[in-house]
């Protein structure tokens, strides 16, 4: 028999899954990862769903737990992605212009982790440069630098001209 704690979590699960999907995706560019990223991120938010639960803001909270999650297997597989262990390609949906999104994807690839996490943080998940600021630790001007520079390499990646330099 399910307590009501099991209950909440279920149906928050449920009903958060696709998104936080969606956004791992984002952050690490492959399809596989993503599901294991989401899944950790559900374990842990499970293992203190009782306390998770009364936050204010628990979208928010899943948020940091991904984007922390992510930038520590990140850390970890830093020494082995040099070295060549860890290739790969990014993966696409079905659905969309399929082009589009395997270049977009593989220029998001590109940028470093901390940087992709603040543009899929900032863009994708349109928070405030002051929220991307508290979920990573760091200034707001730190964000607003680094999004500037990560915008404007994936510009430069997907052959657009900056919109600072004359036509």
């Amino acid at each position: 028999m399910r307590g009501p704690d099991e209950l909440g979590f279920e149906e928050y699960a449920a009903t958060r899954g696709r998104r936080l999907y969606r956004t791992a995706y984002l952050l690490c560019g492959n399809r596989h990862r993503a599901e294991d990223l989401a899944q950790a991120t559900l374990a842990k938010l499970f293992a203190h769903w009782r306390r998770a639960s009364r936050m204010e803001n628990l979208d928010a909270y899943t948020r940091t737990v991904l984007t922390r999650t992510f930038l520590a297997e990140q850390r970890k597989w830093s020494v082995a992605r040099r070295l060549g262990a860890l290739a790969g390609s990014p993966e696409v949906s079905p659905d969309g212009d399929t082009d589009l999104r395997v270049t977009l994807l593989t220029a998001l690839a590109e940028l470093p982790a901390r940087a992709r996490a603040m543009v899929v943080l900032r863009y994708w998940e349109d928070l405030s440069v002051e929220t991307v600021a508290e979920l990573l630790g760091c200034s707001t001007g730190t964000v607003k630098s680094q999004c500037s520079r990560a915008l404007a390499r994936l510009r430069e990646q997907l052959g657009e001209p900056s919109p600072y330099t004359p036509a």
